[in-house]
Parts: C-alpha cells; structure tokens; sequence
C-alpha cells in the first residue's frame, strides 16, 4: 500500500489533513457553504495532522475529536508542543456542535478566518515535526 494512503504512515494522515484544509480555505465565499462546514474542514485539518505525528511517534491513534486530548498525546510521547499549536483547543466545538443546526451560535467570517490560521498552523507545524522524526 502506499504511503499516501496508509495510516500506520504520518503522510497518510497529513494527506488527509491537506485536503481538509484545502476545502476549508477554498469553499468560502459560496453562496451555498456555510461557514459552520469550512470550520468542521480546519477541525479535522488540525486533528488529522495531530494524529499525523502520533502515528510517526508510534502512538495508538485514538477515536476522538478532541484536539486537547491528541496533543496531551502527543507531549506525552516527548514531543514539547508550543503555545500556538495549543490553539487548535479553539476548533474542538466545531467537531460537533457547530455542525447541527441550533446547537451552536451561527458562525462569521471571521471566525472561520480563524479556524483557518490555526488550522494552517498546526498542519505546517506536524509537517515539520514528522519529518525530522522521518530522518
């Protein structure tokens, strides 16, 4: 199987976080596309590529949604995480909540704006990180 889509391998995961990150950049603006979605995108961006360094660092991959508990994850498995990759805690409601209608206030520009950078930011960080763990 190739690397690209097998997920014992760190670019199986960062793949799938690109393409998440991708819609979530390039779907804004439509008529049709509701922010709540583009920011559910750099969720899943942010937590695929957490679960990216997880697997290079051998760690179980576990089933949640929840960017807190992968980065706790991820320090435990020696890798010291900074304060802006810490931000990805700020996408966790649009795992779920922001994704039904009525449970969650209705999402601006702005916020996605938000989701994005952060989304941009922990992506490019796990990139880094599995690759000097590939060397």
């Amino acid at each position: 199987m190739s690397p690209d889509r097998d997920p014992s391998h760190p670019r199986s995961w960062l793949r799938r976080a690109k393409s998440n990150l991708a819609r979530a950049r390039l779907l804004a603006g439509q008529p049709e596309v509701l922010y709540e979605d583009l920011c559910f995108d750099a969720q899943q961006a942010a937590e695929k590529a957490l679960k990216a360094v997880l697997v290079q660092r051998g760690v179980t991959v576990p089933k949640t949604h929840a960017p807190a508990e992968l980065l706790t994850r991820v320090e435990k498995s020696g890798i010291e995480v900074p304060g802006e990759i810490r931000e990805a805690t700020l996408l966790t409601p649009y795992a779920v909540e922001a994704r039904y209608p009525g449970l969650w206030e209705e999402v601006t520009a702005a916020d996605h704006e938000e989701a994005v950078r952060v989304a941009e930011r922990v992506v490019a960080w796990a990139e880094t990180v599995t690759r000097s763990g590939d060397s």
